[in-house]
């Protein structure tokens, strides 16, 4: 049984505090830590049952963030704070000694620019201490990266091309809203597509492919659009027989007419401009008009389907393989006043970090999902409300 530190009170910051607390066997002792000290407490008198500890922290002071891990002593910090402040928690988790879990590859505040090599820069150091940093413990990254690996160790002999596709089939009724945080949202979706094909990256504008394909268990044909995400980096790095890799998301036209408009006008712009006398960023004003995305829980209903298509060998021979889950906005806001978006990146993370603290996963360093053995993993991850499905192919269908 281990202490654990959670940092970030969002959407997903909830899920995970109330998956640690199912998980007693694991976590002996969870202390929420975020910027608002009241939204940790809120969540706190959410749990029954299990005496959640708070405190207030700024994620991008590195002192701060150095003399709450002293105080708490824990074994893992997660953090579920913004892409921002990734770097400054490693340093604090560096200063301090205690092993490092995320959900999203850093980034910084002023550029949209998603990549790996920031956090793979501490490899060495993390390494020297004796310390484990796991990263992209969500969904996508996360769980598409440890699909990605299952294909690889037990349905394929060669992976060669892989579609991760990500699809909320669900509907909150809001005009324009989006169900993580607004300001990474609409960065991550406005920011210039790459995907890897014959060993280079190949750029495009954001969500100018679009395909459509047929999702299971009745949700049926949607269209879906290319775009980048981070996962595809370190997939490439690590499974190098890929020689072809792309990433897809569903968007409804309401959704892409709202963002294009908002775009002309410049809402989505993430540079400073002055108004009155006051430097603002607009996309961060845009994210203080738009619907919290907590508020969402209780309106949201459908599901989410996301997997990974990977193509490959198996015996010499052409072989597919779909691995996919279904969640359910409804049912994860009845468990954890959540929906699904957050429940299926914080149920992750959760897992990612009974299998460090139960030593099922261990190394010293920076690693990612698929470096490490995908069953004690996906046999836990069903555990804990996300069961994985498969459908094998011996033909190569290809997105239309």
């Amino acid at each position: 049984m281990s202490k654990v530190l959670i940092i970030g009170a969002g959407g997903v910051g909830r899920v995970v505090v109330h998956k640690c607390a199912q998980a007693k066997d694991v976590f002996s002792s969870i202390t929420l830590a975020s910027r608002t000290k009241s939204k940790c407490d809120a969540i706190a008198a959410e749990i029954k049952g299990y005496d959640i500890a708070t405190a207030q922290v700024d994620a991008g002071n590195v002192p701060e963030l150095a003399k709450l891990i002293r105080q708490v002593e824990p074994k893992l910090v997660i953090n579920v704070a913004l892409p921002y402040q990734d770097l400054t928690i490693m340093d604090a988790c560096l200063e301090t000694g205690v092993d490092y879990l995320d959900t999203a590859n850093y980034e910084p505040l002023d550029t949209a620019k998603f990549e790996y090599s920031w956090q793979w820069a501490y490899h060495d150091r993390l390494k020297e201490k004796g310390l484990m940093a796991l990263l992209g413990s969500g969904f996508d990254p996360g769980v598409t990266n440890v699909y990605t690996a299952l294909a690889a160790k037990d349905y394929l002999d060669e992976v060669q091309e892989i579609d991760i596709i990500d699809a909320n089939a669900g509907s909150h009724g809001q005009p324009f809203a989006t169900n993580f945080n607004p300001e990474i949202n609409i960065r991550e979706v406005t920011a210039e597509c790459r995907h890897w094909e014959d060993n280079r990256w190949v750029e495009s504008a954001a969500l100018a492919t679009k395909r459509s394909f047929d999702f299971p268990d009745g949700i049926g044909p949607m269209n879906i659009y290319r775009m980048y995400h981070e996962e595809m980096e370190s997939l490439v790095k690590h499974i190098p027989t890929i020689r072809k890799a792309q990433f897809w998301m569903t968007f409804s036209d309401n959704y892409l007419k709202h963002l294009e408009v908002l775009q002309n006008v410049g809402m989505t712009r993430i540079d400073e401009v002055d108004y009155n006398g006051q430097k603002i960023v607009p996309l961060q004003f845009l994210k203080a008009v738009l619907p919290d995305p907590g508020s969402l829980g209780p309106l949201t209903k459908g599901r989410t389907c996301i997997g990974v298509v990977a193509k490959g060998l198996k015996n010499g021979e052409k072989k597919q393989v779909y691995i996919y889950n279904i969640c359910d906005h409804e049912a994860c806001y009845k468990e954890t006043n959540s929906q699904a978006i957050s429940y299926t990146t914080g149920v992750p993370a959760v897992t990612g970090a009974m299998m460090m603290l139960t030593d099922k996963w261990r190394g010293r360093g920076v690693f990612n999902m698929e470096q490490f053995d995908p069953a004690p993993f996906l046999e836990t991850l069903g555990l804990m409300g996300l069961p994985t499905q498969v459908i094998e192919s011996e033909e190569w269908l290809h997105l239309t």
